[in-house]
């Protein structure tokens, strides 16, 4: 690098962007995502021994994917370059291999190839990359917002360690955001600006764990904000919502409000209101909740008030948490809309949670009672001998699929537990029980 190259990147270095001043230039600078590069993890101990392999990062934008790139680059001894496969094409490609080439002949130095957004790639740029990932010439880091699994060619997957980032903690955004505010070296210290803890919570807590998205926000409030008679750029509340488009709602995810909201939906629901359902399902998406804690919400509303009355409530409901866990947001907001619209506007029954709710009490109540004994278990050795299974029925060969016979423990006979209603589907259950029962006795 000559002179003016060092000067220039000097001043490129300076000018970026706050978020990209911001990014961790070590592992111990890193926030968040624990889980892979913890001090006693894998990919922790892989990039300090600098004896990395292929690897894919993939996770939500802004939570560290080229950061962690940025930071192996930092560390390896290793060649390292990057491309981006929305502009890269086949030359480029070709370019880096032969580099990659020369590096290993000519000076025994390996390759890291960083590619951002490797689900951009077709599989024929994808399958161009195999043998040289294959035979060492390249090791691969792969960046993706997309599941690898469904965007990457098994084969590279094959022979990549696969590492999944989560949104970064609301916690840990805000110590990010403070140094943002207060560094005067790679943040905005020499502004003189300062923010309120109100406007620090709403920015972390609305980022949704997007370190990016709240950097973003910062930077623009810093720079757009005109200082106040003592001389200070105050990031207030107010401030924080111009910045990032959105209004704070008051919705603390351990206050009662957030109980409040998560109990309305639910009782909406319950109480048949697709409208009421939507609009507190919308209150909790713009705070910020959680789409996976909303998805297992109605997956409960699903079974608990809905039931049999509508079998596939449950399933809506089931499908719709593995999708918004798949798509991610915004996507997943439609989907939770369906699926609630769906669910508050089946019919109705908690007989399936009652009954196991009375089974339960009974079973306190009277403990481990004898199973009949021509239900018992006929197939150990010597199980004859005792009278297991002895006198069963098998339904199968009866009329309806049916026989009347003893199930129950016999001090429970005549108990009933489930006690199908009158709505949707359960109508039809209680009347094909009481058609085989009825058929079965004449």
């Amino acid at each position: 690098m000559d002179l003016f190259e060092y000067a220039r990147a000097n001043t490129m270095e300076k000018e970026a962007p706050l978020a990209a001043r911001m990014r961790p230039k070590t592992l111990d600078e890193v926030v968040g995502q624990e889980h892979i590069i913890g001090k006693d993890k894998l990919l922790y101990r892989a990039i300090q021994a600098d004896k990395l392999s292929s690897i894919i990062l993939y996770g939500p934008p802004g939570t560290g994917k080229t950061t962690l790139a940025k930071v192996i680059a930092n560390t390896t001894s290793a060649y390292f370059t990057q491309i981006n496969a929305t502009i890269a094409g086949k030359k480029d490609m070709e370019e880096v291999v032969e580099k990659a080439k020369n590096e290993k002949g000519m000076y025994g130095r390996r390759t890291i190839l960083f590619i951002d957004e490797i689900h951009r790639f077709n599989k024929g740029q994808q399958d161009f990359l195999l043998p040289f990932v294959e035979d060492g010439t390249l090791i691969l880091i792969g960046a993706t917002t997309e599941n690898p699994y469904f965007e990457v060619n098994g084969a590279l997957i094959s022979r990549s360690l696969i590492f999944e980032l989560k949104p970064i903690d609301k916690e840990e955004i805000k110590k990010l955001l403070r140094k943002a505010v207060y560094d005067p070296d790679r943040g905005m210290g020499s502004f003189n600006a300062t923010i309120d803890e109100n406007a620090l919570e709403f920015l972390a807590d609305i980022s949704g764990g997007d370190a990016r998205h709240a950097l973003n926000a910062i930077e623009l409030g810093v720079m757009s904000t005109a200082r106040s008679e003592d001389g200070q750029i105050h990031i207030t509340l107010e401030v924080a919502e111009e910045c990032i488009q959105k209004r704070a709602i008051r919705y603390d995810k351990n206050s009662d409000n957030h109980y409040d909201t998560i109990s309305a939906f639910i009782k909406s629901m319950r109480g048949s209101d697709p409208d009421a359902a939507v609009y507190y399902l919308a209150r909790m998406l713009y705070a910020g909740e959680s789409v996976t804690f909303i998805a297992r919400r109605m997956m409960i509303c699903a079974s608990e008030d809905v039931g049999n009355a509508d079998p596939q409530a449950l399933v809506v409901a089931t499908n719709a948490s593995l999708a918004v866990e798949r798509v991610g947001m915004p996507e997943a907001q439609i989907i939770l809309s369906q699926a609630a619209a769906y669910i508050a506007s089946a019919p109705k029954s908690n007989a399936s949670c009652v009954a196991i709710e009375e089974a339960m009490n009974e079973v306190a109540r009277s403990g481990n009672l004898a199973i009949p004994s021509h239900l018992q278990d006929a197939h150990y050795k010597g199980a004859q001998k005792l009278g297991h299974g002895v006198g069963y029925k098998y339904a199968h060969v009866y009329k309806n699929n049916y026989v009347k016979q003893q199930y129950l423990p016999y001090e429970l006979n005549g108990k009933e537990f489930y006690r199908p209603s009158g709505n949707g589907y359960e109508q039809k259950i209680r009347e094909h029980m009481a058609r085989i029962k009825r058929e079965a006795e004449e």
